[in-house]
């Protein structure tokens, strides 16, 4: 029986991230995703929300003891976020954004075929060292809905 069409659920639509400085990761997040298209969408303390055409993200301050724990990208829970960029040219401008904006880049625009051909992204973090990136150029894992990396290959 099959309960729902995983092709109509092809992406999230919401992330909730709790942060260990609400203020600190709002000034952040308010610098940096108005260029990813993002709007501020409330003006609700405690659960601060932008959002474009196909996502939501919000912030919530993390329980008081986990506050001053580090993220931990290797433990249970989430690994990285990441936005679907149109162009190659797109992650290249939004990498000089984040670099005149002094965001922390963990790697540069570059190609990284472990992930399929023609992948190319690069990667940053926040004030709490969640790694996000812009990643594009997948197009035959886009276009067929088929990936073909050996790691997913069923022989």
């Amino acid at each position: 029986m099959t309960i729902c069409n995983p092709s109509k659920y092809s992406a999230s639509s919401i992330y909730d991230l709790s942060v260990s400085d609400l203020t600190r990761s709002v000034d952040f997040y308010e610098r940096i995703l108005p260029a990813l298209g993002f709007r501020w969408l409330a003006d609700d303390p405690d659960n601060v929300r932008w959002a474009n055409a196909g996502l939501t993200i919000g912030l919530r301050a993390a329980d008081r003891t986990q506050r001053g724990t580090a993220f931990n990208r290797y433990r249970a829970g989430l690994h990285h976020v990441a936005f679907k960029a149109l162009s190659r040219a797109d992650i290249d401008r939004f990498h000089r954004f984040l670099v005149q904006a002094e965001v922390a880049i963990l790697d540069a625009p570059a190609e990284y075929p472990q992930y399929g051909d023609g992948y190319y992204a690069m990667f940053f973090a926040d004030p709490d060292g969640m790694a996000h990136f812009p990643w594009g150029d997948w197009k035959t894992t886009q276009l067929t809905g088929r990936d073909q990396r050996a790691r997913y290959s069923r022989s």
